[in-house]
C-alpha cells in the first residue's frame, strides 16, 4: 500500500519528490522510502532517481484509462467536495489524492480536482465541535476491529468508564458519532466524538464478530437512531448476538470474561 502511494505522489507531481518529502507526507523514516523505491524499481516501475532533487516517475508507466460520462465525473467531484462537511481532515485529504488520480486517468471530461469553472461548488459549512479524540484515529480501531477502553461524559455531565466494540463512524452535520457494543450497557450504544475523554485499545480485537455485530446493529436502523439531539441508547431490544464463546446473548445478559478474542 505505500509503495502504491509513493507512485500516485510521484505521478502527480510536476517536479522530483525528494525522499525527505515522501517520508513526512507517509509518516515514516526516509530510509523506509529508499527501501520502497528499491522495490518498486526492482519490479521495474520506472521510478527515476535525480542526485540533489529527488525522485519522479519515468514514462511507460500509467494506469488504464477510465472511462466516465460528464454526469458521473460531476457526481465524484461534488461526493469529494462534499466531505469538507465531515470536519475529518484525514478524510479531505484522501478526497484530494483520489480526485487527483481520477482527474490523471479519465479520457475525457473536465479535471476532477481544484477546479472552479465547472459550474459545480459544495459548501464545506458544518457544526461540529472539536474533538479530544481525532475522527481518523475513530476510523482505524473501526477499521482494525480494536477493541476500545473509552471515558465518556453524557449529556448530562455523567461520566463513565466503558469498553466498547466499535462498528461504525455516523457523520452528521453537527457531530460524528462513534457507534459500538456496550460492555456496560451490554447493547449497542452511540457515543459523540466530542464527548469521549479518552479512547485507547485495550489490546483485544473481534474481527470475527465484527461482521455479525455491524449487522445486527444496521438492522435496527442503527445510524439513524444515532440522530445527535437524542442520546446514545439504540431504541428497541437488541435481537440474539453471538458472543465471543459461541452462546446467543439477548440484551441484559451477561458476557464472558473473554468478551474479546481475535
Amino acid at each position: 500500500m505505500r509503495m502504491f502511494a509513493i507512485v500516485e505522489r510521484l505521478r502527480g507531481a510536476r517536479r522530483p519528490v525528494t525522499a525527505r518529502h515522501l517520508a513526512e507526507t507517509l509518516d515514516v523514516a526516509p530510509r523506509t522510502i529508499y527501501r520502497d523505491v528499491a522495490a518498486l524499481q526492482a519490479l521495474h516501475v520506472p521510478v527515476l532517481g535525480e542526485p540533489g532533487a529527488g525522485y519522479r516517475l519515468g514514462p511507460g508507466f500509467d494506469l488504464p484509462p477510465l472511462m466516465l460520462t460528464a454526469v458521473e465525473l460531476e457526481a465524484v467531484r461534488v461526493g469529494l467536495a462534499l466531505l469538507a462537511r465531515t470536519g475529518d481532515a484525514g478524510l479531505q485529504g484522501a478526497a484530494r489524492d483520489a480526485a487527483s488520480k481520477i482527474a490523471g486517468a479519465v479520457t475525457h471530461g473536465p479535471v476532477v480536482a481544484d477546479r472552479d469553472d465547472d459550474g459545480l461548488f459544495a459548501s464545506g459549512h458544518h457544526a461540529i465541535p472539536e474533538a479530544p479524540v481525532g475522527a481518523g484515529e475513530l476510523r482505524e480501531h473501526v477499521r482494525e476491529a480494536c477493541a476500545l477502553r473509552i471515558v465518556y461524559r453524557d449529556g448530562a455531565s455523567r461520566r463513565t468508564e466503558r469498553r466498547v466494540l466499535p462498528l461504525a463512524l455516523v457523520y452528521y452535520v453537527d457531530s460524528v458519532v462513534l457507534a459500538g457494543w456496550c460492555a456496560l450497557r451490554e447493547d449497542f450504544r452511540h457515543f459523540r466524538a466530542d464527548r469521549l475523554e479518552s479512547c485507547v485499545p485495550d489490546g483485544g480485537r473481534f474481527a470475527r464478530r465484527c461482521a455479525e455485530l455491524r449487522r445486527t446493529w444496521r438492522a435496527r436502523r442503527g445510524w439513524e437512531a444515532s440522530a445527535p439531539t437524542g442520546g446514545d441508547r439504540v431504541p428497541g431490544r437488541v435481537p440474539g448476538v453471538t458472543t465471543e464463546s459461541g452462546a446467543t446473548s439477548p440484551a441484559g445478559a451477561s458476557r464472558p470474561a473473554s468478551w474479546v478474542r481475535g
